[in-house]
C-alpha cells in the first residue's frame, strides 16, 4: 500500500472514531437528562473508553521485531504528531499542570515555556538526526557514535542505566495519576485503582509494542482533546460570554486580581493568618528545645490518649488520639525534619495570596530574584529534558523518513498547543470559582464536591477546609486544595453536568496512560534490545527477543505500580526530577554527539557518570523528603531544577575528558557525517 492511500485510510478510521465519540457524548448528555445515575456515567465512560484502547491493542498485536519496536517505519507525520503528543501529554500535564499554575501563578508558566520550547530543541538537534541513523533505541544511537576501539559495551549500559531510571521515575509519576482517576470515579481504594488501571495499560503495549501504542494513543490524543477543550469552552462562554477562552479569560483574570487586593487586607484573613504563624513559631520553639521537646511531646500525647480513655470519650476522638501517637516521630532526628517540615507549611500558609498575575512575586528584592532564578532554571531543565526523553526520542524512529520525522515535530508541537494555550485560561476560571462561590461561604453549607473530594485519600486528603478562627465562614486561608485534582474536579467546582466529569477523566486517563504505555515500552525495549539481544544472546531469533520484550514489559509495570502504590511525591514534583535527570546525563552526548565529531567514548561515559551523578548529589542534598535541607540549596535553586547544575557539568566533562583522550573511531565520526548530511 502507498504512502499517500495509507494516510487517507487513517483519515477515515479516526474521522469515524471521532463522529462515534461525538455521538457518545450526546447519548450520555440524554442518559443523564433522563435521570441516568451519575455512577453509571462514570463507568461507561470509563469502561468504554479502556476496551476501545484494548480493542487497538489486540488488533495491533504482532511479533514482528520492526513492527513492535518502531511500528514498521511507516507511521505519517501528522498521525505520528498526534501520537507523540499523546505521548507527552501525561498526567502531568493534564492533571497536573493547570494546578500547579493554580497554585503557583505566574512562576507556574515556567512549565508550559520549558516543554514547548524543549520541542523546537527537538526539531533542530534531536529528531532528525535520530531518524537519519535509523535504528530502535537511544542506547543503540550512543553505542554506535560513542564507539569504542574494541566494543561499544560501556556506554551502551550507562545508555541503559538512564532510560531506565529517567522512564521509570516518569512511569510511576503516570501510573499515580491512573490510580487517582481510577478511585475517583469507581470508588475503589487507592492502591487497588492502580492496578486495574495497569492493566489496561498493558494491554496495549503487551500485545502489540509500539504498533499498538501508536494507533492507541492518536485515539487518546482525539480523547485528550474533547476533555480539556469542552470544560474550558462551556466555562469561558458562561463568564464571558466568548467561547474563545484562550483569548478572553484575560477580563476574568483581571477581577481575580482585584479579589487578591481585598483577601490581602480582609480582618478575617489577617485572623487565620496569623494562628498559622504562631503555629510556625511552636514548632520553631521545639526544634530549638531539642531533644527535651519531643520526649515532653510524647508523654503529652500518651497521657491525652489515656486521659481520653478514662473520660470514656466518643470513639472518634480515641481514635484520633491513637492516630496521632503513632503518628508521632520515633526519634529526635525525625522529629527535627518532620517539624521542620511543619515549621515551612505553615509559614507558607501565613503568608498573602499568591497574586495570580505578578511575575514572581516575592516580599522583598531578594525573594523576587530567587523566583525569578528559579524559573529560569526550570525552563532550561524542562527545555533540555524535553530534548533528551527517551520515550519521546523513539517516536521518530517510526516515520517513513527525515522529511516526514520535521513533519512529526511540527504537527507534535501544533497538537501540544492546542493543549498548552488552554491551561492558563481553566486555571483562572477555577480560580474565579473558588474566590467567589466558595471562600467566603458558610461551613454549614459546603458543596458537595468538598466531602468527595477530602474522602478519597483519606490519610493525605486532596481537599481541606478547616475553621482555624471558629466564624464559621470560609476564608481562603483555610483552603487546601491538592494541585492534583484541580482540573479533575473543575466540572463538579462549576457544576457542570455529571458528563462532562466523565468525559474530563476519560481524558486524564488517555494521558496518562499513552504515556504510560510509552515510557513501559522504553524500558522494556531497552533492556530486551541493548541488553539481552545486543550483549547478551546476539543470535536470539526475532520472536524470541519480541518475549523476552513483553515479559520484561511485564515485570516492570508491576513494579512501576508498587511504588506509585507508595505515594513517593506529587506528580509534578516527580516528572521535573525526571527531566532534570535527563537533561543531565543525556542531553550533553545526544547533542554533542551530533555535532562535535571530536566526542569520543571516554568523553561520553564521563559526560553522563558526571552529569549524572551531580543532579542525583543536589537532589538529595536539598530536598528534604530525601534527607536533604534546604539550606544546602546552591544560589538557592530548588531541587526540581538541579539540572541547571548537570548539564553543564556533564559538557564540561565530555569536553576536557574527549580532548585528554585519543580522537574517536574512525567509524564513529563516519557516522556523524551521515546523519548531518540532507
Amino acid at each position: 500500500m502507498s504512502d499517500r492511500s495509507f494516510f487517507w485510510r487513517l483519515v477515515r478510521y479516526y474521522g469515524w472514531y471521532t463522529g462515534g465519540f461525538i455521538v457518545l457524548l450526546v447519548v450520555l448528555a440524554i442518559l443523564e437528562k433522563e435521570g441516568l445515575p451519575r455512577t453509571w456515567i462514570g463507568y461507561l465512560f470509563m469502561f468504554a473508553t479502556i476496551v476501545l484502547y484494548a480493542g487497538i491493542g489486540i488488533m495491533s498485536r504482532t511479533s514482528d521485531v520492526s513492527e513492535y519496536y518502531v511500528a514498521g517505519r511507516r507511521v505519517p507525520g501528522l498521525f505520528n504528531g498526534m501520537a507523540t503528543a499523546a505521548d507527552w501529554i501525561s498526567a502531568a500535564t493534564f492533571i497536573s499542570l493547570a494546578g500547579g499554575l493554580y497554585l503557583q501563578g505566574f512562576d507556574g508558566l515556567a512549565y508550559i515555556v520549558g516543554w514547548t520550547g524543549g520541542y523546537c530543541l527537538v526539531a533542530l538537534l534531536i529528531a532528525p538526526y535520530l531518524r537519519k541513523f535509523g535504528q530502535y533505541t537511544i542506547p543503540d544511537f550512543l553505542a554506535a557514535r560513542y564507539r569504542g576501539r574494541t566494543n561499544s559495551n560501556p556506554i551502551r549500559i550507562l545508555g541503559v542505566i538512564a532510560t531506565v531510571v529517567i522512564s521509570f521515575i516518569y512511569v510511576v509519576a503516570q501510573i499515580y495519576g491512573v490510580g487517582l482517576i481510577t478511585s475517583r470515579f469507581t470508588g475503589v481504594d487507592f492502591s487497588v485503582g492502580i492496578f486495574l488501571g495497569l492493566a489496561s495499560i498493558l494491554v496495549c503495549s503487551f500485545l502489540g509494542g509500539m504498533r499498538a501504542i501508536t494507533w492507541t494513543q492518536v485515539a487518546q490524543y482525539i480523547i485528550i482533546l474533547f476533555a480539556y477543550l469542552i470544560p474550558v469552552v462551556w466555562l469561558s462562554a458562561e463568564h464571558t460570554n466568548n467561547p474563545v477562552a484562550q483569548i478572553s479569560y484575560g477580563s476574568v483574570l483581571s477581577q481575580i486580581t482585584e479579589i487578591e487586593k481585598k483577601l490581602d487586607t480582609d480582618p478575617k484573613e489577617l485572623q487565620v493568618r496569623a494562628i498559622f504563624k504562631a503555629n510556625a513559631d511552636d514548632y520553631d520553639n521545639r526544634v530549638r528545645n531539642l531533644p527535651k521537646s519531643w520526649e515532653l511531646g510524647r508523654i503529652e500525647a500518651q497521657q491525652h490518649l489515656e486521659l481520653l480513655k478514662r473520660n470514656n470519650s466518643s470513639l472518634i476522638e480515641i481514635r484520633a488520639a491513637n492516630r496521632a501517637l503513632n503518628s508521632y516521630p520515633k526519634t529526635p532526628e525525625e522529629a527535627e525534619r518532620k517539624w521542620l517540615e511543619e515549621k515551612a507549611s505553615n509559614l507558607a500558609r501565613a503568608e498573602p495570596p499568591v497574586p495570580q498575575a505578578t511575575p514572581f512575586p516575592g516580599s522583598t528584592p531578594e525573594a523576587s530574584d530567587i523566583k525569578r532564578n528559579n524559573f529560569l532554571a526550570l525552563v532550561f531543565c524542562l527545555m533540555l529534558g524535553t530534548a533528551s526523553l527517551p520515550h519521546i526520542l523513539m517516536r521518530y524512529y517510526t516515520t517513513s523518513s527525515v522529511q516526514e520525522t520535521r513533519k512529526s515535530v511540527f504537527w507534535t508541537l501544533f497538537f501540544i498547543l492546542l493543549i498548552y494555550l488552554t491551561v492558563p485560561a481553566l486555571a483562572v476560571l477555577v480560580k474565579y470559582y473558588i474566590y467567589t462561590s466558595l471562600v467566603g461561604s458558610q461551613y454549614a453549607h459546603l458543596p458537595e464536591w468538598v466531602s468527595y473530594w477530602a474522602n478519597i485519600d483519606k490519610a493525605n486528603p486532596l481537599v481541606s477546609i478547616t475553621d482555624f478562627n471558629h466564624d464559621g465562614i470560609v476564608q481562603l486561608s483555610e483552603i487546601t486544595l491538592d494541585g492534583d485534582m484541580i482540573v479533575l474536579a473543575t466540572p463538579e467546582i462549576a457544576g457542570l453536568p455529571y458528563y462532562i466529569s466523565g468525559l474530563v477523566a476519560a481524558g486524564g486517563l488517555a494521558a496518562a496512560l499513552s504515556t504510560a504505555d510509552g515510557l513501559l515500552l522504553t524500558i522494556s525495549n531497552a533492556l530486551s534490545h541493548d541488553v539481552y539481544y545486543k550483549m547478551i544472546d546476539p543470535h536470539a531469533s526475532t520472536a524470541k527477543r519480541v518475549t523476552v520484550s513483553k515479559l520484561l514489559l511485564l515485570v516492570v509495570a508491576l513494579l512501576a505500580a508498587y511504588t506509585a502504590s507508595l505515594k513517593p511525591g506529587d506528580i509534578l514534583s516527580m516528572v521535573g526530577a525526571a527531566f532534570s535527570l535527563a537533561a543531565s546525563t543525556l542531553f550533553p552526548v545526544l547533542a554533542l554527539g551530533v555535532f562535535w565529531k571530536r566526542g569520543n567514548q571516554q568523553g561520553a561515559i564521563a559526560a553522563m557518570a558526571v552529569g549524572f551523578s551531580t543532579c542525583i548529589y543536589y537532589m538529595l542534598h536539598t530536598y528534604p523528603a530525601l534527607g536533604g535541607s534546604i539550606g544546602g540549596q546552591w544560589f538557592h535553586i530548588a531541587p526540581m531544577a538541579a539540572g541547571i547544575f548537570g548539564v553543564p557539568a556533564g559538557m564540561l566533562a565530555l569536553v576536557v575528558v574527549s580532548l585528554l583522550t585519543p580522537p574517536p573511531d574512525p567509524r564513529a565520526v563516519t557516522l556523524v557525517h551521515h546523519v548531518r548530511a540532507p
